[in-house]
């Protein structure tokens, strides 16, 4: 279909595209119009949209210029992922190298070379989805994943919840979630037995299915709720998943979140869904081999209670969070910077 904007009342309206190219009166007011092709009509919206945009930057930074020290330079943002028109639960754009290149470039300035995972950025199948739906009701799902997870290790591949002591609200969460498991091919089979309240599933046992419920789910959950925190707020960031770094030395480390906002602030987040304590002396070194600030290296541990967060926290040289929490974390960091 092509469209219809009158330039004068500004209605508007879809029409058919044996009307392209020519001037037609509105419909309101009797004006007449041109009818315009709809690829090229939004593109030009799109484009003023940007214009304008970028010169309410450049009016703040003169009213504000304290503003404009702590933010990046205009070239640098340019090169900045805006997630404002990015469908983020199912698009491949954050595999341009366009969108991660201000990362890389932030660890070659500190000799560090990056390793991408271009997979780990495609959200265009049900990973993302799944792994919010869980993060988002880990209480009530932990059942679920906890037991598939279990019965993976053991090699089987049936699993059965019995659900006769839960509420009817979490009974209801859980067979929904159980149906999207089976609708996104995620479990091979799944039936519930409405009278005994007992959810049988089957599993699949393809390796990435595997890795997702052994804890792979919490990297997805805390990349997309990251990127809907900034496309909300508008902040543009570049941002990898499950990326590796390798020093001068030739030490190798992997690391499961990485966002750079505005330019100028790094944000690393290591997603855990089991044990963790072992590894906390390597995270710190981690940290500040990386040159990382507090509160830019964060420990995302599924589970922690609030209060644990906070006295782990205090304790050592990194930041403890939760699935609940971590993103007080982020409006923290943003605030302080003036960009919340």
């Amino acid at each position: 279909m092509a469209l219809f904007r009158c330039s004068k009342c500004g209605h508007l309206r879809e029409v058919s595209n044996d009307y392209q190219g020519k001037s037609v009166k509105c419909p309101h007011c009797k004006t007449p119009s041109p009818i315009y092709d709809t690829v090229a009509f939004v593109t030009k919206v799109i484009e003023q949209f940007v214009a304008q945009k970028k010169e309410l930057q450049q009016l703040r930074s003169q009213v504000d210029p304290q503003a404009s020290q702590d933010a990046s330079t205009p070239e640098e943002n340019e090169s900045l992922q805006s997630l404002s028109e990015v469908d983020i639960y199912n698009t491949a754009e954050l595999k341009s190298k366009q969108q991660y290149e201000p990362i890389v470039k932030f660890f070659q300035e500190r000799h560090v070379q990056v390793n991408v995972n271009q997979q780990a950025l495609d959200t265009t199948g049900f990973f993302d989805e799944v792994a919010v739906q869980l993060g988002d009701h880990y209480d009530t799902l932990r059942l679920v994943s906890d037991k598939i997870k279990y019965i993976q290790r053991k090699g089987y591949t049936t699993v059965k919840l019995t659900l006769n002591k839960k509420s009817q609200k979490d009974i209801k969460v859980i067979t929904q979630f159980c149906k999207d498991l089976y609708d996104y091919s995620f479990v091979a089979k799944y039936f519930y037995q409405k009278q005994e309240k007992i959810v049988r599933l089957t599993l699949q046992t393809a390796p990435k299915i595997v890795n997702f419920f052994n804890g792979e789910w919490m990297e997805w959950f805390v990349f997309m709720k990251l990127l809907d925190f900034f496309r909300e707020k508008d902040i543009p960031v570049a941002c990898l998943r499950n990326l590796s770094v390798i020093f001068q030395n030739e030490d190798q480390h992997e690391l499961d979140v990485f966002f750079l906002i505005n330019g100028t602030i790094p944000l690393c987040i290591e997603c855990k869904t089991g044990e963790f304590r072992k590894d906390i002396e390597k995270y710190s070194v981690l940290k500040k081999r990386l040159k990382l600030d507090d509160g830019q290296f964060l420990i995302c541990a599924v589970g922690l209670s609030d209060k644990q967060s906070q006295g782990l926290t205090s304790m050592y040289d990194v930041s403890f969070v939760n699935e609940k929490n971590f993103i007080q974390q982020i409006e923290e960091i943003t605030s302080r910077t003036g960009l919340g």
